[in-house]
């Protein structure tokens, strides 16, 4: 059976949001990010982006290029409430999908040409999104999920782009290498100072040539560069690991400050693990000082999901990990190596007493949010927190850089 893989992407989506809940802003440049000097540009406005302005720049530098543009800080739970409502629509529309992020979409339509025309669906699909929430999305309709995310890319704003089967390497060819994905700033510069600058020379290339070059990624982007892709629509995909960071708005050497910071993070993050049924084994945490060197150290440790546990060990490693003496900038912790599990009690040191009182404070939290219930340690930080459960099989949401 011949694939129809559907790309669709909610256009400028923060920026949309923000829109849809005060139209004065429309037609103006907006910068959605974090509102510091510090903060990154999360989403722009096409009006932003005629000055220079993309997402992931520094919110200063962006001010800069376009000082009469809006900032506006944004808010995790209203994005995430408008990508539920055209999540539910297209799972109601469409066999199979994939979420890739808050605002991008994947389906999988093969075979329903049996019915009605994949594009016609396709677009009465996006018709009914628009209409239905008044958010622009365009859509990339091919055999495959790169040629489709690159045609949307092609088709925005606003529009829909369906390539013939067969077209593919057509319909690429002309195109700049940096449309294709897997393509960074790095690999842009390595192909670039070998005269490849089109998608074209690329296909041209030989396949022996590009992975001398870039190893088995290389083959890879070739593969994308010629149009093919067996990739399949993934509904699902298990988390591996869950983790959270802050970047100061200005460098500290406050290290009670620091250690309230990580003892929040700890706890919050402890209780994602129970409410997701998790277990990890490992734990790290993360240190960059204010000359940007960053540092991290990791620790192997019995499955487990409890703040006594996990809150000890993460101050002991950043009292091994905090030897330099100098201004911090930015502070993490990350659980990996996670499995499907419950807390499982330890004969030795807890008690019934203690198993309760974790259960009761998770239903307080559930109920009432995450920072409901906190530990003294961790009073007067504010900023650390979940709007959902991030084991619920949607991708982690992308939002501005928060600033503690």
């Amino acid at each position: 059976m011949e694939r129809t893989i559907l790309h669709l992407d909610l256009d400028t989506f923060f920026v949309s949001v923000e829109r849809l809940l005060d139209s004065r802003l429309r037609n103006k440049p907006i910068l959605v990010g974090g509102i510091s000097d510090r903060g990154v540009v999360a989403a722009c406005s096409y009006e932003a982006r005629a000055f220079g302005v993309h997402s992931g720049m520094p919110m200063k530098m962006a001010r800069n290029l376009c000082p009469e543009a809006t900032v506006i800080r944004g808010n995790a739970g209203t994005y995430t409430k408008h990508s539920e409502v055209v999540t539910g629509i297209i799972k109601e529309g469409v066999p199979l999908f994939e979420k890739a992020s808050i605002d991008e979409f994947y389906a999988d339509l093969s075979g329903m040409d049996r019915f009605f025309g994949t594009y016609k669906y396709a677009s009465e699909l996006r018709k009914k999104i628009l209409n239905e929430t008044g958010l622009p999305i365009s859509f990339g309709l091919s055999e495959n999920k790169v040629v489709s995310k690159v045609a949307t890319g092609e088709a925005k704003p606003n529009n829909q782009l369906k390539i013939d089967l067969g077209l593919e390497k057509s319909f690429l060819a002309p195109l700049s290498i940096r449309k294709l994905p897997m393509i960074g700033e790095k690999t842009n510069l390595t192909l670039r100072n070998l005269g490849i600058k089109q998608v074209k020379t690329l296909q041209e290339m030989p396949r022996d040539m590009i992975y001398t070059v870039l190893g088995k990624n290389g083959l890879t982007i070739w593969n994308r560069a010629n149009g093919v892709d067996h990739t399949p629509v993934i509904p699902f995909s298990e988390r591996k690991s869950i983790s959270t960071e802050r970047t100061f708005d200005r460098d500290t050497i406050d290290v009670h400050r620091l250690r309230s910071i990580l003892t929040a993070m700890t706890e919050n993050l402890a209780f994602q693990l129970r409410r997701g049924e998790k277990l990890t084994a490992c734990i790290s945490v993360k240190l960059r000082y204010s000359d940007f060197q960053t540092y991290s150290k990791q620790l192997k440790i019995p499955y487990t999901s409890a703040d006594h546990i996990l809150i000890p060990k993460i101050q002991e490693l950043f009292s091994q990990l905090y030897n330099r003496r100098l201004l911090v900038r930015l502070i993490g912790v990350r659980f990996s190596h996670l499995v499907h599990g419950n807390y499982q009690i330890n004969l030795f040191e807890d008690t019934e007493e203690s198993i309760r009182l974790y259960q009761a404070l998770d239903k307080i939290r559930e109920r009432y949010g995450d920072r409901s219930v906190i530990r003294a340690a961790s009073m007067g930080v504010n900023t650390i927190g979940r709007m959902t459960n991030p084991f619920n099989g949607d991708p982690p949401i992308i939002l501005a850089h928060r600033k503690q």
